[in-house]
């Protein structure tokens, strides 16, 4: 697999009828692994270790419905209360993040209302907050550690 633009970490895997797998911790099993997932599971790690957010707030590939379709969040991280607070949309390296990514997650918001949008392919990686008083993104450098986290 693709290098990224991430930490590296020491991943679990194992191969069965000619597929490889990664170790999912989210989800405690093997996944398909795939170039997305590949990104998705680099971020979910990047998050737990060098954010310090805790595993037990996590959700990967949640489950919601708009406007009568059923979609995915790639990861969800909720607050201490129970809230959304991030979503992540995760693309392959090879898939350049646009307007259009912006606008996926965007859409996802719409229902979850979280506080911070991230969009990566691995390569590059966009942090916003959610200005909800002014409608609007405010990007960001990083986002917040877990520890200075308040929502």
């Amino acid at each position: 697999m693709q290098q990224l633009n991430l930490p590296t970490y020491k991943f679990r895997f194992k191969s069965s009828e000619n597929k490889l797998f990664i170790f999912d911790i989210i989800r405690k099993k093997y996944v398909v692994l795939t170039p997305e997932e590949w990104v998705r599971q680099h971020f979910v790690w990047f998050l737990i270790e060098e954010k310090k957010y805790p595993i037990s707030l996590f959700a990967v590939e949640k489950k919601l419905t708009i406007n009568k379709l059923t979609r995915r969040t790639d990861i969800l991280i909720f607050n201490a209360e129970g809230n959304p607070d991030i979503i992540v949309e995760c693309k392959a390296p090879s898939i350049k993040i646009t307007q259009e990514t912006f606008d996926q997650i965007a859409r996802y918001n719409l229902k979850l209302n979280a506080n911070y949008l991230i969009t990566t392919n691995g390569l590059e990686h966009f942090y916003c907050n959610m200005d909800f008083k002014n409608e609007r993104y405010i990007f960001l450098k990083d986002i917040p550690n877990y520890s200075k986290f308040d929502s």
